[in-house]
């Protein structure tokens, strides 16, 4: 179950360390602390922090990633939000007619 908080993951940048899920990202700001040399050749995705991987291969993960569609998911229901409320909230003010004559 991925949503057991005791389920245990390997850490990134240790194989050896298996770390319960609710401790996986403390652990890994203390594992990177302690081994900035690994941590160096690790990249960050951009869907989900606890994911690292090899820099080469970020390209490659980011197209994969299964959190890239909760993100997208979540932009495009915010977009249709920010539209339908727009259309909600738009104005019905109109400019006065105006007395002044330029042909005149």
């Amino acid at each position: 179950d991925m949503l057991d908080p005791e389920r245990l993951i390997q850490c990134p940048l240790v194989k050896h360390h298996w770390i319960r899920a609710r401790r996986f990202p403390y652990h890994l700001v203390k594992c990177k602390e302690s081994n900035p040399e690994i941590a160096k050749k690790l990249a960050t995705c951009p869907f989900n922090a606890r994911h690292l991987v090899p820099q080469a291969d970020l390209s490659n993960h980011i197209m994969k990633c299964n959190d890239k569609a909760f993100v997208e998911q979540d932009v495009v229901c915010r977009s249709s939000e920010s539209s339908q409320e727009q259309l909600n909230n738009g104005s019905t003010w109109q400019a006065p007619p105006s007395a002044e004559d330029w042909e005149t």
